[in-house]
């Protein structure tokens, strides 16, 4: 669980090497192994520290690196992660525990999740069935779902923020780009590190407001991908793949993937519509469309 990386680095802090040796006791909690890293942040595996020494960590402990820990931008990341992931609590929408975000060092502790991201499993090449990618989809808008009732949108669904179980479940990870609905502003006004493959039209530009329908662009994308094996749009640079995101209608999805049922390349064109209104109105509607999709990919199967 490592912090999405979304600005340039250019007036970024060196990173220095050596910062992932577990550290001595943080508050109550005792780092013991280092299980992942980011741009911005690492991530132990971690116990209480009143433990006894036998007992297997089982939390993941998230802190700023050292040279971000006093960062503004860094830090109000973290506090805004904590701030949803403490108040919002789903199945499917990764959990904050305890966390530190006032002073240094600053942390949040989650539950340990056993598994990968989906980013990793696409960088393998492991094969996704039809059924298996609708289901990965249906459990990220379900993670969607609470988020949207509470006025939020998570801005930031890609499959490295998309975390499978070893038994397929789903957990959404990375609330530090949560948004209010109401909230202003465009991508331009934070830091990209990395890809915006995932980013909706309207978090590239302020014309159009951002709201739960950009998520529902940005899980579009992945599903794209999912199906097709390749993002919906690409670019030899940021500037021209914002620019497709923006203007240019994706590949017919249906001629890379001659096996799919027209219902479910209907669904994804829908979720890739440059205006938020054409896109499904909700997670709750999304999640309706994606399990009459399941169901009926499984009664194929039973038939056959």
């Amino acid at each position: 669980m490592t912090q999405t990386k979304r600005r340039s680095t250019a007036d970024a802090p060196k990173v220095r090497r050596g910062d992932g040796d577990p550290p001595g006791r943080i508050g109550s909690w005792e780092p013991v192994a280092l299980a992942g890293e980011g741009s911005l942040s690492l991530v132990y595996c971690a116990r209480p520290a009143d433990a006894l020494p036998d007992r297997s960590p089982c939390y993941a402990l998230k802190m700023l690196r050292p040279e971000w820990c006093d960062h503004p931008w860094a830090v109000q990341l973290l506090q805004r992660e904590a701030l949803v992931g403490r108040s919002i609590s789903h199945p499917h929408l990764v959990s904050v525990l305890a966390a530190n975000v006032t002073a240094p060092p600053r942390f949040l502790i989650m539950p340990w999740l056993e598994g990968s991201t989906l980013q990793a499993h696409l960088a393998a090449a492991r094969p996704i069935d039809l059924p298996t990618a609708l289901g990965i989809v249906r459990q990220v808008a379900q993670a969607l779902e609470p988020l949207a009732a509470a006025g939020w949108m998570h801005g930031d669904v890609k499959p490295g923020n998309i975390f499978i179980s070893p038994e397929g479940h789903v957990t959404l990870l990375d609330l530090g780009f949560a948004r209010r609905s109401h909230e202003t502003g465009s991508a331009a006004d934070r830091y990209v590190v990395g890809t915006c493959s995932y980013m909706a039209p309207e978090l590239i530009t302020s014309t159009l407001r951002a709201d739960i329908r950009s998520d529902i662009y940005s899980l579009g994308a992945v599903l794209f991908e999912l199906l097709s094996g390749r993002p919906p749009f690409d670019g030899r640079t940021l500037a021209e793949l914002a620019g497709r995101h923006k203007q240019a209608a994706p590949p017919n999805l249906a001629s890379l993937a001659a096996h799919l049922p027209p219902e479910v390349v209907r669904l994804v064109h829908q979720m890739l519509a440059k205006d938020p209104l054409r896109r499904p109105d909700g997670p709750d509607e999304l999640v309706q469309r994606l399990t009459r999709l399941e169901i009926a990919m499984f009664s194929e199967r039973v038939l056959v």
